[in-house]
C-alpha cells in the first residue's frame, strides 16, 4: 500500500493544497463532518522540540476526527540516540495510523516516513514547517479571498524554516512572494530554485530583496517570525543585540505603512513585541495572528483526512 506523506510543502500539488485549504474550510464551519479515525485510532503525535500551538492543535484535530492523540516526548524516548529512527518507526507504524513529528533535521522524518508505513507529517523541521503555512493560507484566505495573486511579504531570517516553507507554500497557491532578509541570511539555494520553478508553473513570482521597503511596499500580506529560531539559542546575542542584521527588518508601523491599506499582518508566534515586531502592528487593527493560531486546528484536521481519506467526497 503506497501512503502519502506531508514533509515539505510541495509534497502537495497546487490542486491538492485547495483541496486541503477547501476541506479545512468545511471542517471549521462543520468540525465533526469527517470521522476517518473512528474508533478511535491512535495517531502518535511525537515532539523533540517545545510545543503550544502544535501541541494542541493537533490533539484537536486529532480528537475532531474520532482519533486518539498520543503524545510521545521525544526527548524522553531519545529518538535516535537510545533508539534509531528506523526502529522507532517500525515500533509506532503498527500501532498509529499516523505520525506527526516535530523534530530537528529534516532527515530524521524523512526516515521515519521511510519505515513507518503510514502517513507521516511534518509539525516542523529546521528546514521546514508546513502545517503553519496551510493555516496561513486558510487565514489569508478567510480575510483576503483566494490567495491567487496576491502579494505576500514575508521580512526577517530568510535561511529558516518559515521562510523556506512560505517560498514553497505560497508559490504553489499562485501568489507574488517576497523575501526581504540580509544578504547573510539568504534561503536555501535549491529550495528559491524549486519555489522559482512552482512559481512560474502556477503564474505567481518569487522576488529576494535586501531592502524591507521594497519588500513590505503593496503588499496584501505582511509576515515576520522570531529572529532566534528554535536551535540557535547560542546565537541569541548577535540576533538581537544592537548590531543583529535583522533590525532593519522589524515591523514597525512605518514598515507596515507601506503596505497595501487592507494589509494583514501574520506572525507564527511566539512573538517577541520590541524585536521583531511592534506591539502596535501585532496587538493592532491588521493583526490576524489569533485566527491564525486557532487555523492551524482546521488546517491539521483537512490535512490529517487528505492523508486518510484522499480526495474522497469532494
Amino acid at each position: 500500500m503506497i501512503f502519502r506523506h506531508f514533509l515539505r510543502d510541495d509534497d502537495l500539488t497546487a490542486e491538492e493544497q485547495a483541496l486541503v485549504l477547501q476541506r479545512a474550510r468545511e471542517l471549521k464551519a462543520a468540525p465533526f463532518s469527517r470521522r476517518p479515525l473512528d474508533g478511535p485510532q491512535t495517531v502518535a503525535v511525537v515532539f523533540d522540540k517545545p510545543t503550544l500551538r502544535t501541541q494542541v492543535s493537533f490533539a484537536g484535530a486529532i480528537t475532531g476526527l474520532g482519533g486518539y492523540p498520543l503524545v510521545v516526548d521525544g526527548n524522553l524516548a531519545q529518538i535516535g540516540t537510545r533508539e534509531s529512527v528506523a526502529d522507532t518507526a517500525r515500533v509506532l507504524g503498527p500501532q498509529s495510523a499516523a505520525i506527526v513529528w516535530r523534530t530537528y533535521g529534516q532527515d530524521r522524518i524523512e526516515e521515519m516516513a521511510a519505515h513507518a508505513g503510514v502517513p507521516v507529517v511534518n509539525a516542523l523541521t529546521d528546514d521546514f514547517h508546513p502545517c503553519q503555512i496551510l493555516a496561513d493560507l486558510l487565514t489569508i484566505t478567510e480575510h483576503k479571498g483566494a490567495p491567487a495573486g496576491l502579494t505576500v511579504s514575508y521580512v526577517g531570517d530568510g535561511a529558516n524554516n518559515m521562510a523556506h516553507s512560505y517560498l514553497l507554500g505560497c508559490a504553489l497557491a499562485g501568489m507574488h512572494i517576497r523575501i526581504g532578509t540580509p544578504a547573510s541570511h539568504q534561503p536555501r539555494a535549491d529550495i528559491l530554485a524549486r519555489a522559482i520553478e512552482i512559481a512560474d508553473d502556477q503564474g505567481g513570482s518569487v522576488l529576494m530583496t535586501e531592502d524591507p521597503a521594497a519588500a513590505v511596499e503593496g503588499a496584501d500580506v505582511v509576515i515576520t517570525d522570531t529572529w532566534v529560531s528554535m536551535g540557535m539559542e547560542a546565537e541569541k546575542g548577535e540576533r538581537q543585540g544592537a548590531a543583529s542584521p535583522f533590525a532593519p527588518f522589524a515591523v514597525t508601523q512605518d514598515l507596515m505603512a507601506r503596505a497595501d491599506d487592507g494589509a494583514i499582518f501574520l506572525h507564527c508566534l511566539p512573538a517577541y513585541r520590541g524585536l521583531e515586531v511592534e506591539a502596535a502592528v501585532i496587538d493592532g487593527p491588521q493583526s490576524v495572528v489569533w485566527d491564525e493560531a486557532e487555523n492551524r486546528l482546521h488546517a491539521q484536521k483537512a490535512l490529517l483526512s487528505f492523508l486518510l481519506e484522499g480526495a474522497e467526497g469532494d
